[in-house]
């Protein structure tokens, strides 16, 4: 296989990667055909996977501008993925050109393809860590240049915290997060489950198996589990909701980008850190 200009040495590409699968469901190019294979074969299990995405990508941007709208203008956004249009430091400048932002993946893929997007940008970086290593992010480098711990931050943790096993505690993780972010802070979230929307049990088994085959374990949690992650925030009306379900855009319902039922699957919520 003939290696793209933009994948870094030293990644297999015959290994399917979640955040390129997750840039194959959202229309992308920065994706492999053993990504794209795995993709087809999730959506085997049930074909609303791309919509779901893009619920999801929806909710961020209008969760995104409710925090500048609040007069958070810090972002730190672990899980990011390979950046494309519309991603966070697009949406929050756009909104505050004072904004910084500061994306986290271990998908040296995310790291190179984001590096070379915010080439220029004194304002946003990317950093190389993992989830599972809180103080390793919050004493990088990046993080240091970038944001004021002392000041509030929007963490985002979207779409990512359901690819963290129990054994590996993402509770924690969080909480130690919680803890390093100063009053005010935004804790912005989604999860998978099977628990909203039209996805059957088997379905979400269907898809969890597949994403296992690969490597990258995704638990369907339930309602009590994910709202676990709020402890120590305030949550944000209307609440642990549906993704369309949080501050629907008039725009978006207007337009009927939220009428596909599977954009339902995924639990959304927004907290605020008193």
């Amino acid at each position: 296989m003939e290696r793209p200009t933009w994948a870094p040495q030293g990644i297999d590409l015959s290994v399917p990667s979640v955040s390129r699968i997750y840039d194959y469901y959202l229309g992308g190019s920065h994706n492999f055909e053993v990504d794209r294979e795995a993709g087809r074969r999730a959506m085997e299990a049930f074909p609303g996977l791309p919509k779901i995405m893009q619920a999801n990508r929806a909710f961020m941007r209008r969760a995104v501008r409710h925090a500048v709208g609040e007069g958070v203008t810090q972002f730190l956004d672990i899980g990011s993925g390979i950046p494309t249009f519309g991603n966070v430091h697009e949406i929050a400048q756009a909104a505050d050109p004072r904004s910084h932002v500061v994306y986290v993946d271990h998908d040296p893929v995310a790291v190179a393809h984001g590096r070379a997007v915010l080439e220029g940008d004194p304002r946003s970086a990317v950093l190389p860590a993992d989830l599972r290593k809180p103080h390793d992010i919050l004493t990088s480098d990046e993080v240091g240049r970038l944001l004021d711990l002392d000041r509030p931050v929007a963490l985002l943790l979207v779409a990512v915290l359901h690819f963290v096993e129990d054994q590996d505690d993402p509770w924690a993780a969080v909480a130690e997060l919680r803890d390093a972010l100063a009053p005010g802070s935004l804790l912005v979230l989604t999860h998978a489950t099977t628990e909203t929307g039209p996805i059957k049990p088997e379905e979400g088994q269907g898809v969890s198996g597949v994403y296992r085959n690969v490597g990258s374990p995704l638990l369907m949690r339930s309602r009590p589990e994910v709202a676990r992650f709020f402890d120590g925030f305030e949550m944000v009306e209307p609440g642990l909701v549906a993704m369309p379900d949080w501050r629907p855009d008039p725009v978006e319902s207007a337009d009927g980008a939220d009428d596909d039922p599977a954009m339902y699957v995924g639990f959304a919520g927004v907290g605020r850190k008193p």
